[in-house]
């Protein structure tokens, strides 16, 4: 198992139907991680503890709401204490709060900004210390295609997630002399709770803007996430791959 002995964090990651998070946590433990689950929903949390347990292994539960850097500092702790160590960081949570700009709202702006930005950030901090104690590490930041391309409707959630694209290659910089990999992935239209909300003519008409003809599944970001967490890629950092059936080129 290419994970075998390490400990990862993964935000966002509760139960939300067909969450990325969730996925990402699941194929982790699968190849031998211990987890823990950290979410704004304790109980969203613990259901994937407890398909972490089945998988055979351990796991626990956070509370936390990333922009708050207390509870950032919180779940590492959280990691510390029940496994010693934390070897991976999987910056995941992320919300959307959508509207043209002439009709987004201040709240709306700030609340995307703060879970997305700044929660990477106040996770990507909290981690830094323990990890340059080991020096090792790996921190996978999960952005999006929209913070490269751009989306209608969206500015908030673009201008966070070219936001998660800027810390990473930066905090790569920073870390990379002391064995830290920081590295990124932007998923383009994947099957979650929120696309089986769009209609069938909607979801045709995104699957043909796509060379591969098809959306993405949780699965698929998944298993970069833990190529990224393994060894196997050592000399990679500072890096941002597209998970999007080659709609961004």
């Amino acid at each position: 198992m290419k994970l075998e002995g390490k400990t990862a964090i993964v935000t966002g990651a509760g139960r939300h139907g067909k969450g990325i998070g969730r996925s990402i946590a699941l194929v982790l433990a699968e190849e031998g991680a211990d987890i823990v689950i950290a979410d704004y929903v304790l109980e969203a949390a613990e259901s994937v503890v407890s398909e972490v347990l089945e998988i055979g292994r351990r796991a626990v539960a956070v509370r936390a709401d990333v922009a708050n850097p207390q509870d950032a500092e919180a779940i590492v702790q959280k990691a510390l204490d029940e496994f010693g160590k934390v070897d991976i960081l999987v910056n995941n949570a992320g919300i959307t709060r959508d509207a043209l700009i002439p009709r987004m709202s201040e709240q709306d702006w700030d609340s995307v900004i703060d879970t997305n930005l700044k929660g990477t950030f106040n996770c990507t901090k909290a981690v830094i210390r323990p990890m340059l104690k080991q020096r090792s590490g790996k921190i996978v930041n999960v952005a999006s295609v929209m913070g490269i391309i751009g989306n209608v409707g969206q500015a908030n959630y673009s201008a966070s997630k070219a936001g998660v694209i800027a810390l990473t290659k930066t905090t790569a910089k920073e870390l990379g002399a002391r064995g830290i990999n920081v590295n990124a992935v932007a998923p383009g239209f994947i099957q979650t709770a929120m696309t089986d909300e769009l209609s069938n003519n909607i979801r045709e008409n995104i699957a043909a803007m796509i060379p591969l003809n098809s959306l993405g599944t949780p699965e698929d970001v998944a298993k970069l996430v833990l190529f990224l967490c393994s060894e196997d890629a050592r000399y990679i950092t500072g890096q941002v791959i597209n998970v999007d059936g080659g709609m961004v080129m």
